[in-house]
């Protein structure tokens, strides 16, 4: 694995051993980031789910501002830190070792907005659209914010009258559904 485009464009990504991290697959992360390249420039990321960090660091790499990276998994902190030194890319990076409800509550009392946020969790967990509302919730989006949800072919987030799932790609098993705030008044309509 690999960062596909920007400054840190070729560098390796290491993952953990095992089964546990489900690693974004690198056609499918070159075909999202294409779609979402305007959205990245001078952006605040959050990835909620890192895994080995390949999304948040493609999208530093790709110009986004910086990017805060939660995972808990002890193997995938590891390959983390690896990776975000490897990419050379670890001044604008930060990671935070902790549950994604800890973490998030962590960062709503810094006052932290994101831009872009990547929701990649493991499969077993489809309450990704729960996890949306809490990002909002919790102040923790910008007023012109991005969620790009990856989840299996078939279960997209449970979205409120607040989102609105714009876009849908299909990746054989995988879907990532392209989230964004309702246009105001479009909700009373619905």
């Amino acid at each position: 694995m690999r960062i596909i485009g920007g400054s840190a464009r070729g560098r390796s990504i290491v993952a953990p051993a095992g089964s546990k991290t489900r690693p974004t697959q690198e056609y499918v992360r070159e075909s999202l980031f294409n779609i979402i390249r305007w959205d990245l420039q001078d952006a605040r990321v959050l990835d909620l789910f890192a895994g080995t960090g390949a999304l948040a660091l493609e999208a530093v790499s790709r110009g986004a501002k910086d990017a805060v990276l939660i995972d808990m998994d002890r193997d995938a902190c590891q390959a983390i830190k690896k990776n975000m030194e490897t990419s050379r890319l670890g001044a604008q990076c930060r990671l935070i070792a902790r549950d994604y409800e800890q973490a998030m509550a962590q960062l709503a009392r810094e006052g932290q907005k994101f831009d872009v946020v990547f929701i990649d969790p493991p499969y077993r967990m489809e309450n990704t659209g729960e996890m949306c509302a809490a990002l909002y919730d919790k102040g923790l989006l910008s007023d012109h914010f991005l969620i790009v949800v990856e989840h299996r072919r078939g279960m997209p987030p449970l979205l409120d009258l607040r989102f609105e799932a714009y876009d849908l790609r299909k990746y054989g098993d995988t879907e990532i559904t392209l989230v964004r705030r309702m246009a105001r008044g479009a909700e009373e309509t619905t």
